[in-house]
């Protein structure tokens, strides 16, 4: 089961070259233990690797690489109004939507397109389009590594906010193998962001709204197999309203999205773009032209690349309007630690 010297690059979407010094794909639970007992007998602390679309890895990594390939899709519960869905942390994510969509389950149509598995959607809380992964989460079955046993975490448990969970706040506890979702049958559609309302028209209909959140996707983003890239690589700044309304006074097409909280959220593409970004290049790494809040890999680039173009990002943006964008990805280093975006 354990594969030594295993070459990452075709397993990240920003396509970082990276040799893992041992590798495992699971597929059950069982193989799951047996992984972590190898990384126990070797005194190892093992990455989890999921659909490898929100990592930046380094190009050695002296640990076990953990693959997680857990299949399936089960429904254990259903009535007239709702589904009940458990769903292997290896599958696909926009699989999963689609089949959602063509079983008329709703409530995930917003997050269509988006890649990687399902066992790292509740990491980030994904979202799109004025939709959230835990809005529509039941529960989360993982591997505790503390108590070293399999439990299940319900939703409230899991500290779900904005690109934030339980996960990321002690990722080296959880292991996630399945998660479970509850959507509704009856259509409850979310077009009030962005473009997505004029995009639907008048044919209001979850089928609809997913081929449109498809379509504003593929032309906005780049394919990570043409342009490899890693999504939204910068989290959109969350400030208070008093700093809104200094910024807002010297640039007042900033746009912002209130909080409930009473804070602001600004939007980091717009901040990239202002800075002249959008669509410019720093050697083998650069900003996507028709968006900026991706960063694509042009050239073969390596950790050291990609790091060099993202804090040039930060720094310019710092400049400009003393706000800090803070990346998305999870950064590791040849340990197997996570590290902070430092420069």
């Amino acid at each position: 089961m354990i594969q030594n010297n295993i070459q990452l690059q075709t397993l990240n979407t920003l396509k970082l070259p990276c040799i893992a010094q041992y590798y495992a794909e699971i597929t059950n639970s069982t193989e799951l233990l047996q992984a972590l007992d190898f990384c126990h007998q070797h005194n190892l602390k093992p990455v989890i690797l999921s659909g490898g679309s929100n990592v930046l890895l380094p190009s050695k990594l002296n640990t076990l690489v953990i693959k997680m390939a857990i299949q399936g899709i089960d429904v254990i519960d259903e009535s007239s109004d709702e589904v009940v869905i458990c769903v292997g942390a290896g599958q696909n994510w926009h699989e999963f939507v689609l089949y959602s969509t063509e079983k008329k389950w709703y409530g995930l149509q917003n997050l269509a397109l988006i890649p990687g598995l399902v066992g790292a959607s509740p990491v980030q809380n994904i979202g799109a389009y004025g939709v959230e992964v835990g809005e529509f989460i039941d529960a989360v079955e993982v591997y505790d590594r503390q108590k070293k046993q399999f439990s299940v975490l319900k939703a409230f448990q899991c500290h779900f906010a904005y690109r934030h969970s339980i996960f990321k706040e002690d990722p080296a506890r959880y292991i996630i193998t399945s998660v479970t979702f509850k959507l509704k049958k009856q259509p409850d559609l979310r077009l009030a962001y962005g473009d997505l309302t004029q995009a639907v028209g008048e044919q209001k209909t979850p089928e609809n709204l997913q081929t449109q959140v498809i379509a504003i996707r593929q032309s906005k983003l780049p394919n990570p197999k043409e342009y490899p890239n890693a999504g939204s690589f910068f989290k959109n700044p969350i400030i208070t309203q008093s700093e809104y309304d200094l910024l807002n006074h010297n640039y007042p097409t900033m746009p912002k999205y209130p909080q409930a909280d009473g804070r602001v959220k600004v939007a980091a593409g717009w901040l990239i773009d202002q800075v002249g970004w959008k669509g410019k290049r720093l050697e083998k790494v650069g900003m996507f032209a028709k968006q900026a809040l991706v960063l694509v890999n042009y050239e073969d680039a390596n950790l050291k690349d990609v790091q060099k173009t993202y804090q040039t990002v930060q720094f310019d943006v710092q400049q400009k309007f003393s706000i800090h964008l803070e990346p998305e990805p999870v950064l590791f280093d040849e340990t197997g630690h996570i590290c902070l975006h430092t420069a």
